[in-house]
């Protein structure tokens, strides 16, 4: 797969936007491993006060949080959704935050790349960001 160049996405000013109206966030491929990134993230986003719901397929407790199978899986308010899976993939991710309802923003990780994806999610009224880290976009507006 060719890598590609994210034509969609938002500026600083919207990235603070978006961290100051999120309080949820779905971290699509959270690991249970603690030396992986999205651990990581899932943690420093818990440690500054976000409610975390991590997806992954195969735990049950993921940094003291219930893990959830599919985003459609969660019970409650998603405000983002913070993908740690392969671009390929973003696109059901895109589709399930449509049918979820009520998501605000759709986030992709560094090197995560899905044009086509994240223009449905604005077009369906998401605020979107690609190629960043949430744990390094908020420590730099917030720290």
């Amino acid at each position: 797969m060719e890598c590609e160049f994210p034509t969609i996405n938002s500026n600083k000013e919207e990235i603070k936007q978006i961290f100051d109206e999120t309080k949820s966030v779905a971290i699509i491929g959270c690991s249970p491993d603690e030396s992986k990134a999205s651990n990581m993230v899932a943690k420093y986003l818990i440690d500054h006060g976000f409610t975390v719901y991590p997806v992954y397929p195969k735990e049950d407790i993921i940094l003291g949080q219930k893990v959830y199978r599919s985003l459609l899986d969660i019970p409650h308010q998603v405000d983002m959704v913070d993908i740690f899976r392969k671009p390929a993939v973003i696109m059901d991710v895109v589709k399930a935050a449509i049918k979820k309802g009520g998501v605000k923003c759709v986030w992709s990780q560094l090197g995560l790349v899905n044009n086509e994806a994240m223009e449905l999610a604005k077009q369906n009224g998401m605020k979107t960001v690609q190629n960043h880290c949430t744990k390094i976009e908020h420590r730099a507006i917030y720290s």
